[in-house]
């Protein structure tokens, strides 16, 4: 990562040396900083923002302004392939998004295409390039996607759910269906991240939102396998730099072995697992992300300090931890408390890099 001022993030993912341990934050471009919902509000809607290169690269960009993070997340939407595919993605105020199009045959699974990034998604490689260039080798870039099993969620349900009824019943009575729509969004999703690559993008994070709301074997069949077979298909040698992978399942702490077997460079954890015990699990084959509470952030400056070094402590000696929240931001957040976090995770973590 030679043009990197900052590359402790890539380092850690890669279990290299590092003098501290690096933090970023899940959705750490958003609601919760004045700045962002100024922009917001002029873009007139969120999809305008996403879709807005200039728009999406000066949000990305936004809390490095504020805050010492060692990476920036290209803000975007997880939800921005099953946009391609045609399906018709909107975002009522406080509903979050709706397909005007569900999947839910089989004729609207053959129907399905694979978007060219270039083409349908050229407004998200845009950004990419965007916010890589205007990074000057700042810190590393990070690229993502939902995960097939997540796109699917809302493709099959229409819209967001409490128990995925829709989407679990095509799974369990016509399982075939389900394979061959999962296999389509392996290899969309893998399309779109070898594209974010190759635009820019120094990382990549596949996001498995709901694969925690799966039973075990459903979970193997169904999530982790087409997790799978999307890093099979990942260009992670890029122009002589290697490009490391993260898997995050919201829930999936009891299946961190089997995650282990798919060959990302890391795992995210979200706050339900103990982070000193899943290392021990895991042993040197991969780092770990996380993993505190959001809600933490809500609490005074001293408790968030005091959270922060006991995760540390938990993770112990040496390399391979990223610091993170266990699932994203919430909007409402005092922006003073996250510098509190960020700041104590750079002050507290160096003793455990000697």
């Amino acid at each position: 990562m030679s043009d990197l001022k900052n590359d402790r993030f890539i380092r850690a993912l890669l279990k290299q040396p590092v003098d501290k341990t690096p933090v970023w934050m899940m959705r750490q471009a958003g609601r919760y900083l004045p700045e962002y919902r100024k922009i917001r509000a002029e873009a007139g809607s969120f999809m305008n923002l996403c879709t807005n290169p200039e728009l999406a690269c000066e949000v990305t960009l936004q809390p490095l302004e504020r805050f010492d993070f060692d990476a920036a997340i290209l803000f975007s939407d997880i939800l921005t392939i099953p946009d391609a595919m045609g399906l018709g993605l909107s975002f009522a105020e406080g509903e979050g998004p709706r397909f005007e199009h569900p999947v839910r045959t089989a004729a609207d699974i053959e129907r399905l295409p694979i978007p060219d990034p270039e083409l349908e998604l050229k407004y998200v490689m845009d950004a990419v390039r965007t916010i890589r260039k205007n990074l000057h080798g700042r810190v590393p870039l990070i690229g993502f996607s939902g995960s097939p099993w997540t796109l699917a969620t809302y493709m099959v349900e229409g819209a967001s759910s409490k128990n995925f009824a829709k989407v679990k019943g095509l799974m369990y009575e016509q399982p075939h269906l389900m394979h061959k729509m999962l296999d389509k969004l392996a290899q969309s999703v893998a399309a779109y991240l070898n594209a974010q690559i190759a635009a820019g993008a120094q990382t990549v994070m596949l996001f498995d939102t709901w694969g925690g709301a799966l039973g075990t074997e459903e979970y193997l069949e169904f999530s982790l396998r087409y997790a799978q077979q999307v890093r099979s298909l990942l260009n992670t040698n890029y122009e002589g730099q290697k490009i490391p992978t993260i898997l995050f399942t919201k829930g999936g702490g009891q299946w961190l072995e089997s995650m282990v077997d798919t060959g990302y460079d890391a795992l995210g954890l979200d706050w339900q697992t103990d982070i000193g015990k899943a290392r021990t699990r895991v042993g040197d084959s991969v780092a770990l992300q996380g993993n505190m509470d959001p809600i933490t952030l809500y609490a005074n400056p001293d408790i968030i300090k005091a959270k922060v070094a006991t995760i540390l402590e938990k993770y112990g000696d040496g390399s391979g931890h990223v610091f993170n929240l266990g699932h994203g931001i919430l909007p409402d957040i005092n922006p003073e408390h996250v510098k509190a976090m960020v700041d104590a995770v750079h002050d507290f973590s160096g003793p455990y890099h000697r």
